[in-house]
């Protein structure tokens, strides 16, 4: 049975992100009907909530194409609302709403035209603390042993040739993502460093999986395989043959 995605949480963000102008634009025409005066205000300000209302509705090739502007956008909305979502206890539900709506709008676009150049990005922590496989040399070396994701990844990997890529540093995936030149980015992190990735590497359509912190932040983080095989094989052109590409660097900062 072939793998299916989650559904994309993502009503809380598009609630805010659609809804807001959408009111001050009713509100701005309720205004011009009560004060013809300044009607010509009114009416500039509706059609600026418009404008900023209108990159929710473009979807698959016009959402690809305005991708760019879009995420700066989505990304000023995130970073605006999130200190209220800090103060409500509702910080990582507010930034993964964000994130399901980038998927779900991902998701239109490539599961009609699959990627033929995806790349997987995943995190250093989501090794075993105590493990002394050298997985940032070459994913390769590590030992499957069952206690961590990467051996299943590994597997992953070979079964299904998959460029997948570890790193331990923001800057060395943002580096490998612009030398790749992927069509489409696969990416496992932390909520935090999903928000950050997704709004300074907007050039690329990027699928986000979430991580799990049972142990608090980049300590033995935990996430969904099946998930990330789901992403692969939904959006992503099956290929053949073997082409695991390691990424070869220092394992310091």
């Amino acid at each position: 049975m072939a793998a299916t995605l989650p559904r994309d949480a993502y009503r809380p963000f598009l609630w805010v992100r659609r809804g807001v102008p959408l009111a001050g634009f009713g509100a701005a025409v309720v205004a011009a009907a009560a004060d013809p005066a300044r009607l010509g205000w009114w009416l500039l300000a509706a059609a600026a909530c418009l404008a900023v209302a209108w990159p929710t509705f473009q979807r698959r090739q016009s959402y690809l194409r305005h991708r760019v502007a879009i995420m700066r956008w989505d990304g000023l909305w995130t970073k605006a609302f999130r200190p209220l979502a800090r103060w409500m206890g509702k910080e990582d539900e507010w930034i993964l709403s964000f994130v399901a709506w980038n998927n779900f709008r991902v998701r239109e676009v490539f599961e009609s035209r699959r990627a033929s150049k995806p790349l997987v990005l995943l995190p250093h922590c989501i090794q075993m603390a105590k493990c002394a496989a050298p997985i940032l040399t070459s994913m390769d070396k590590c030992h499957q042993c069952g206690l961590c994701p990467v051996g299943d990844v590994l597997e992953a990997t070979l079964e299904k040739v998959w460029d997948a890529r570890i790193t331990n540093r923001s800057h060395k995936a943002y580096r490998e993502a612009r030398e790749f030149r992927p069509d489409l980015i696969v990416a496992v992190s932390c909520t935090d460093r999903l928000l950050k990735g997704l709004t300074k590497l907007p050039e690329v359509p990027a699928y986000a999986i979430p991580l799990h912190l049972p142990h608090g932040m980049c300590v033995d983080t935990e996430f969904s395989v099946p998930h990330l095989v789901a992403a692969m094989d939904t959006l992503v052109e099956p290929k053949a043959g073997t082409n695991i590409q390691p990424l070869h660097g220092s394992v310091t900062a």
